[in-house]
């Protein structure tokens, strides 16, 4: 009996110390879908929002960058901008939280491929914004390239894909 009671210990601190790297040391490609759900969750806004809180939402959504982005996107309505620093992504942001009435934006595939050395990362996701008003959602292929750094994965590129029509 005490045998049985040794091996059952055994395995469950084994098991306990397994869940508790995992908790402590997370998978880059976890952390990463993480940060871009959240940004996802971030980014959308209902039309009933505080001036306050638009701006602590657009300098919330500027943290998820670099201080210099890359930017190659060519969407309908949207002039392209070869990079923006964060100031310009928080200006960005508020203007769009602004002027429109409302936006749900989810990331429902995100592809994440870490390079080996585990400091930079690429994304292959789409994106599905639903803009109140707006019968259809908008749907775009992009691909963001993120890089750790302080400890923190950030985008630094910004790029739409371009897709078979």
């Amino acid at each position: 009996m005490k045998i049985v009671f040794r091996i059952v210990l055994v395995v469950a601190l084994a098991a306990l110390g397994v869940w508790l790297w995992t908790v402590l040391f997370p998978n880059p490609e976890k952390v990463i879908r993480q940060r871009l759900t959240e940004l996802a969750r971030i980014a959308s806004f209902s039309s009933n929002e505080s001036d306050l809180a638009r701006l602590a939402a657009a300098r919330s959504l500027a943290g998820f960058f670099s201080t210099n982005v890359e930017f190659q996107v060519e969407l309908p309505e949207f002039a392209r901008r070869d990079s923006m620093d964060r100031n310009e992504i928080t200006q960005a942001a508020f203007a769009v939280r602004s002027r429109a009435g409302g936006l749900k934006v989810k990331f429902p595939d995100i592809n994440v491929t870490v390079v080996p050395d585990k400091q930079s990362a690429v994304a292959d996701l789409t994106v599905e914004a639903n803009i109140s008003g707006e019968r259809d959602p908008m749907v775009q292929e992009m691909k963001f390239t993120l890089q750790k750094i302080d400890g923190r994965w950030l985008i630094t590129r910004v790029e739409t894909v371009r897709t078979l029509s």
